[in-house]
């Protein structure tokens, strides 16, 4: 079969490897399509043991299984399914797995993968194959970090909201805000297409550098530490910052009076869990235009070098690994 190898320094390679073989508690998934992601970037970089892509959708190729044939998200985190997390529903949390698809073991830039059974969510056969792989990170991450945050800010007393970065999960903010109860939502982005999108939906633009307005609830999707302290500074007082995206470089954060002199919540969220699969689904049947929007193309694994080079680059929101 075809897969990539990210070798660092932005090289990807499309190499013809062996095709993977279940293991027990395996299955064989023929993949359909994989989302590029922004945190493939670091492996895009820095190199990757194991071929990459997270945000995978396929078709189970298991004869004589009862999820033979069924076509399947892939959840990323693999759980062990009897720990104090897991028990309680929170499956992104394991306390006893520690690997995650496409980071620890093989993900979905090929045309096979396996993956352990409890890591396959049944998709609707109403939901396309160009927007399931949306209700894993755009939709899932997104909706997860609002719903999470809503007993503390709910929509009735937030005032305003600022969403920070609209890249996919910004944008999937948006419309779980919207979704959720949320109505005055403001978003930063320093790419003006990418405002327009966000504008299209029913955001309104907020400049990146603006100290001015305040707000009781930002979500912060981009990763950007001048994003994250800004809105620390810029939180009203009892209000709280929802960091959603990603940064592995350290966050040198220097205490102010802006920081120092109030109470207000930082709050971290990380994916979501596997009960959150059937709201999710509602979501995206209910806004499925808006979702379809984020998806700018689809192309053929010998494009991956040229396209996530340009995904990589900000030129693209979705764009779709597809496989036939």
């Amino acid at each position: 079969m075809h897969a990539a190898k990210f070798h660092g320094n932005k090289e990807i390679s499309i190499e013809d490897v062996a095709k993977p073989t279940a293991a027990a508690g395996e299955l064989l998934l023929k993949v359909k399509r994989t989302a590029l992601c922004g945190s493939d970037t670091k492996l895009w970089i820095k190199g990757a043991q194991y071929t990459p892509g997270h945000e995978i959708f396929g078709v189970v190729e298991a004869p004589g299984h009862a999820l033979d044939g069924r076509r399947c998200l892939v959840y990323i985190p693999v759980h062990c399914g009897h720990c104090e997390m897991c028990r309680a529903g929170n499956t992104q949390m394991c306390l006893n797995e520690s690997v995650l698809v496409g980071w620890n073991r093989p993900g979905g830039y090929a045309e096979y993968l396996t993956v352990p059974e409890q890591c396959l969510l049944p998709v609707p056969d109403d939901i396309d194959d160009d927007l399931a792989p949306l209700l894993l990170d755009t939709i899932g991450t997104s909706a997860h970090a609002v719903r999470f945050i809503r007993p503390l800010v709910p929509p009735e007393s937030s005032g305003p909201v600022l969403v920070t970065g609209a890249g996919p999960v910004g944008l999937g903010a948006v419309i779980a805000l919207q979704n959720l109860g949320y109505r005055d939502i403001y978003i930063s982005d320093p790419k003006a297409e990418r405002l327009a999108v966000a504008e299209s939906f029913g955001a309104r633009p907020h400049p990146p550098q603006d100290m001015d307005k305040r707000f009781k609830l930002i979500v912060e999707c981009s990763g950007a530490h001048a994003a994250r302290t800004r809105a620390i500074e810029i939180v009203l007082p009892n209000g709280a910052v929802m960091l959603v995206g990603e940064n592995d470089n350290p966050w040198p954060l220097q205490e102010n009076k802006a920081i120092r002199r109030k109470d207000f919540y930082m709050v971290r969220t990380f994916y979501f869990p596997k009960g959150d699969l059937a709201a999710n689904i509602e979501l995206l049947r209910g806004d499925e235009a808006k979702y379809r929007r984020l998806v700018d193309t689809t192309f053929g694994i010998d494009r991956l070098p040229e396209m996530y080079g340009r995904f990589a680059a900000g030129e693209l929101i979705k764009p779709l690994l597809a496989f036939a």
